[in-house]
């Protein structure tokens, strides 16, 4: 027995509706995340070295800067310059996309700080009714 109709058209292919979502999701994981925050906060006055950045940004270790440094830089954020000196120099510095972002990175940090103590006192209440329920 063989098929008699072969050629059966295809479907049309349809646009995935959340492609964009998914984009839009991949940056947001960078620049949403904390030592990201942290290093763009740090570099928007100008450039800097690592163990600058290292004692500006309060609790981050050597390698979590290391990988923050590269995937900003992959992500086009941060531009890292090595100057042929002895010992030689590196120096990190927002690139106009960064800047960019610096600006409402900026202004999340600016607002977090100003409403610490509020969402401190949000978080006291909710655990205690939480632990009242239990």
């Amino acid at each position: 027995m063989k098929p008699t109709n072969s050629k059966v058209p295809a479907l049309p292919t349809l646009p995935d509706p959340h492609a964009d979502c998914r984009g839009v999701a991949s940056v947001l994981a960078r620049v949403g995340d904390k030592w990201s925050v942290f290093v763009i906060m740090m570099l928007f006055d100008g450039p800097k070295r690592f163990n600058e950045i290292k004692r500006l940004v309060a609790g981050i270790s050597q390698r979590m800067l290391t990988l923050t440094l590269r995937g900003l830089e992959r992500d086009g954020l941060v531009t890292r310059t090595i100057f042929p000196t002895i010992p030689p120099r590196v120096d990190y510095e927002l690139t106009d996309l960064g800047r960019g972002l610096s600006k409402p990175v900026i202004a999340l940090g600016e607002w977090a700080k100003a409403h610490q103590p509020e969402i401190e006192a949000a978080r006291e209440r909710f655990d205690g009714r939480k632990e009242a329920a239990e």
